[in-house]
């Protein structure tokens, strides 16, 4: 867990680097969104398997 945070923290200060300009602006607008809805699915199912 600990390896995930490292690589995130190295991918933020980049991208704070790099002003969130850009090309750099759309990817990170569209991986945002990306993982919003999947981590709300994960969420959903996590909450309807533990209900049965």
């Amino acid at each position: 867990m600990l390896h995930y945070a490292l690589i995130f923290l190295i991918v933020a200060v980049v991208a704070a680097a790099l002003g969130f300009g850009g090309f750099i602006g759309g990817v990170a607008a569209l991986v945002a969104k990306v993982l919003f809805v999947a981590f709300l699915l994960l969420a959903i199912v996590a909450f309807l398997r533990r209900a049965k």
